[in-house]
């Protein structure tokens, strides 16, 4: 079916206004992210309603159009990629908060809302939503729950998965189905937890319903300037070991350091190697026990300074570069690459080692800040795209940095997602087996594949070709990090 003719039978349910058709105008849809890939879809339609969004994929279904469903398109591994022959189908206007329920500590709300307006609802009420990815200002709920965003915080509060309660889904034949309760327990299979993650692969989310936590009594930072990253590394571990589960605890290494300061100007020491932020929050009784023991753990562990924020500002201040390093990395270099790999934290020190040798090997430079508390990382690798060949050689060195974070006994993602951009990493950390369950449980939800083809779950010919071409029977690709 062509684009017009497609274009027609949406327009017989939807205003035309909500149907995009025009090349020009769909070229604000061809990538999301991840920019290095970019993909036309033959249309985009941007429902209103339940209702409507029934009837979109109700059609598609019909005629075997694939649907790519969309938030914000603030996705880094190309989820939100359109597909040739399908449609993008946006949920963007669906950006309603249905209901605030103070004394269950619950919202409803629409996919298309922005995750900080859920914190910004309910803050007079003395509530907010915990999950706080760095995009916060602009990714939509649907989208956190596609991947299963996670942020600063989710080291004490947890990812997305942890913090929803119900979702209503459309299912690829038009069916709304709610998974979930706003009760304690749900009997039958745990659905919610299989559709958090999913990547739009198995329906399309047209509410969430949200858990609200009341806000700490107060918040402290501490800062630990370090001279080396494995010193820094030991430190986070040596934090958790203690019993401690701070807020948050993230590090950044000197390239990050230097540009996130360059950026906002938080009075960051740009000659440290490496630089923690904890946040411990709590009554301020525990908060002030908590804070002399960080503080004593980061000096045995050889920070040579420490800062505790003095007051609210200066807190703000601390977090400000860290929420705008990769803005901050976008000025010093004309594109960058994010990688997001999970580690134990044992393997901070080493696993960065490796990442600075690597860096060298491939002539890139990375810049690192991540989620150091639960071993999220997210090398930034500069490069040029002008440059031929440069994409090729990033990604190159990307996938070498997620095959480290696999052979030290961590995963590919931990809340960026697989989308287009780790499907050959996939066919390193699962075998074949566990692929083909993968691919059981979805054609359990959508038999013809149409929901979002193409992501996440590589096919058995995608995983021959990349073990033929980077995976040779016996190697081990980093021998040093064995004792792992």
């Amino acid at each position: 079916m062509d684009r017009h003719e497609l274009s027609r039978l949406f327009k017989d349910f939807l205003p035309g206004e909500a149907v995009i058709d025009h090349p020009v105008s769909l070229k604000a849809y061809e990538c999301d992210g991840l920019s290095a890939y970019k993909q036309q879809p033959l249309l985009v339609v941007l429902p209103q309603t339940i209702t409507q969004v029934q009837a979109c994929v109700s059609l598609c279904s019909e005629y075997q159009i694939p649907i790519v469903s969309r938030g914000a398109g603030t996705s880094l591994s190309g989820g939100a990629l359109p597909h040739a022959q399908g449609i993008v189908l946006s949920l963007a206007k669906m950006n309603r908060i249905l209901d605030i329920d103070e004394y269950n500590r619950t919202a409803t709300v629409e996919p298309g809302v922005r995750n900080l307006a859920i914190s910004q609802a309910v803050e007079h009420l003395g509530l907010y939503y915990a999950p706080d990815p760095s995009s916060q200002i602009a990714c939509s709920i649907g989208g956190n729950v596609a991947e299963n965003a996670g942020g600063v915080h989710c080291l004490k509060y947890g990812l997305t998965v942890h913090n929803i309660l119900e979702l209503k889904v459309v299912t690829i034949d038009g069916e709304l189905i709610t998974i979930g309760s706003k009760a304690l327990a749900n009997p039958g299979y745990d659905l919610l937890a299989l559709m958090v993650g999913s990547e739009g692969m198995l329906g399309i989310i047209v509410e969430v319903t949200v858990k609200l936590l009341p806000q700490p009594e107060t918040a402290k930072v501490l800062m630990g300037v370090f001279d080396s990253v494995e010193q820094a590394g030991d430190a986070v571990a040596a934090i958790i070991a203690d019993g401690i589960i701070p807020a948050g605890i993230e590090m950044m290494d000197n390239p990050a350091i230097r540009a996130a300061e360059d950026f906002v100007h938080a009075n960051y020491p740009v000659d440290a190697q490496a630089i923690l932020l904890c946040e411990l929050d709590g009554t301020e009784q525990e908060v002030s026990v908590l804070c002399q023991r960080v503080k004593s753990i980061l000096n045995q562990r050889g920070a040579n300074e420490t800062r505790l924020a003095k007051n609210e500002a200066e807190r703000a201040l601390f977090w400000s570069g860290r929420k705008a390093a990769f803005p901050a990395v976008g000025r010093i270099s004309p594109d960058y690459y994010c990688i997001d790999g999970t580690i134990p934290r044992k393997t901070l020190g080493p696993v960065l080692n490796e990442i600075n040798r690597l860096s060298e090997q491939y002539q890139l430079r990375v810049a690192n800040v991540f989620h150091a508390g639960d071993g999220n990382l997210h090398p930034l690798i500069l490069y040029d795209s002008s440059i031929p060949g440069q994409l090729e050689q990033t990604e190159e060195l990307g996938s070498k940095i997620l095959q480290l974070c696999i052979e030290v006994g961590g995963t590919v993602t931990g809340e960026h997602g697989v989308g287009v951009e780790k499907l050959g990493e996939m066919c390193i950390q699962f075998n074949e087996e566990e692929r083909n369950q993968f691919h059981r449980l979805r054609e359990a939800f959508d038999p013809d594949k149409l929901l979002n083809p193409g992501k996440a779950i590589p096919t058995l010919a995608r995983c021959a070709e990349h073990n033929a071409m980077h995976v040779h029977k016996g190697e081990v690709p980093f021998p040093e990090l064995d004792r792992f």
